[in-house]
């Protein structure tokens, strides 16, 4: 039996989409360290990862970032204009408090530890990237992050972003980046890798 192609066509998000988008997100990030250590365990674990992506992509970045998806992946970018914008507003992280319970403070604590470390210079941040595993090799992922490097890249500025997967680090090299960090999170939380691609 022969796989289904998805269409790896990057086009805008708009909030219609955020159901798709959630879902997509939830299964991409299923094996993630950093999602494993915010929602512990796997009761539920698809439905409470895909509400925490629905409401990051509805309360922020579908608002102050530049979000595009594919028939199987997602990114969120932010521009450098929007920088402020980069982290979780007050009202998202009192929305999300809900569903991380009592890791709530630990993940406040931990989205300050992250921006701490971000660079000063003006630069597209790549917040977050991910496809369904259903989509893996029909390029949903490359083709986003391509997407989104040509706007840098027209913009004459570098990219950042993080990656808590360390598998992951090597697609990234692909494109350019080279790990500027390594960072340990508080309360024994994973690794994060500050990854920077500079301007073209």
């Amino acid at each position: 039996m022969t796989r289904m192609s998805i269409p790896n066509t990057p086009t805008t998000a708009t909030l219609d989409d955020a159901t798709m988008i959630g879902r997509t997100l939830a299964r991409a990030f299923d094996d993630d360290p950093m999602m494993h250590w915010f929602l512990p365990g796997e009761d539920a674990r698809e439905e409470r990862l895909g509400r925490y992506f629905t409401t990051i992509f509805t309360r922020q970045y579908a608002h102050h970032g530049v979000c595009e998806r594919t028939g199987a992946a997602a990114a969120f970018w932010v521009p450098p204009e929007a920088r402020d914008k980069a982290v979780p507003d007050e009202e998202t992280l009192r929305e999300l408090d809900g569903l991380l319970g009592g890791r709530g403070p630990m993940f406040r604590k931990t989205v300050g530890a992250a921006a701490e470390h971000a660079p000063q210079e003006p630069h597209w941040y790549l917040a977050v990237i991910g496809a369904d595993p259903a989509g893996q090799g029909q390029g949903h992922g490359a083709a986003l992050l391509r997407s989104g490097l040509a706007k840098a890249d027209a913009a004459g500025l570098p990219v950042y972003l993080e990656s808590s997967k360390s598998a992951n680090l090597p697609f990234y090299e692909h494109f350019g980046f080279t790990v500027l960090q390594e960072v340990q999170l508080p309360e024994n939380g994973p690794t994060l890798w500050m990854m920077r691609r500079p301007e073209r």
